[in-house]
């Protein structure tokens, strides 16, 4: 689920249009620029025993994708958040970047610990939604749809004049760049 975790900022953006959308944008994926260096110096992994493509990885991101890493990481991007733009915006910040956990407890086999490197051996999470490549590509371009809905409106009902020209300009790059990562995600099945 990439494209899913924009979708859902672009949705948080048109109920906290303070907020800025790149802020939102990076902090639902803050948890996978985390995951990035740790994948390239083996701390974390990513095993392929259904094949590759679309949800078929085995994920061992066992400090950022735990419970408490996730908890960790989205407490610290709302600190920063509530000293760049305040109290609301740090509680703001801090819940989009925890909804990437929550959105990948629905597709990621059970392979999320609750625990960094799944201390105390306790099971694995995940609800598998990925096994179901129709299910999960309709539930990632729902949340996209409604997403990229809810900002287009909000941006263009806020707009005025040169503003509304403006947000019709800046929903439709959204829009395309949206649709770019889920056309991402999906040509990955193939």
């Amino acid at each position: 689920m990439f494209a899913g975790h924009f979708g859902l900022a672009a949705g948080i953006r048109a109920k906290a249009p303070e907020m800025p959308l790149w802020a939102l944008m990076l902090g639902t994926q803050l948890l996978d620029v985390v995951f990035l260096p740790l994948y390239l110096t083996n701390v974390e992994t990513i095993d392929n025993p259904f094949g590759t493509g679309y949800g078929k990885g085995v994920i061992h991101a066992d400090y950022t994708h735990s419970l408490l890493g996730a908890l960790i990481i989205s407490l610290l991007a709302g600190l920063i958040a509530r000293w760049l733009w305040g109290k609301r915006a740090g509680w703001i910040l801090g819940g989009v970047v925890f909804s990437h956990w929550m959105l990948d407890l629905v597709v990621h086999r059970t392979d999320m610990p609750l625990l960094p490197d799944n201390w105390g051996s306790f099971p694995l999470l995940g609800l598998g939604v990925w096994r179901f490549e129709s299910l999960s590509i309709a539930i990632e371009l729902l949340i996209l749809i409604i997403g990229f809905w809810m900002y287009a409106r909000s941006a263009i009902q806020r707009g005025n004049g040169t503003r509304k020209k403006a947000a019709i300009v800046s929903s439709i790059v959204l829009g395309c760049l949206l649709g770019f990562a889920l056309i991402t995600d999906v040509t990955s099945l193939f």
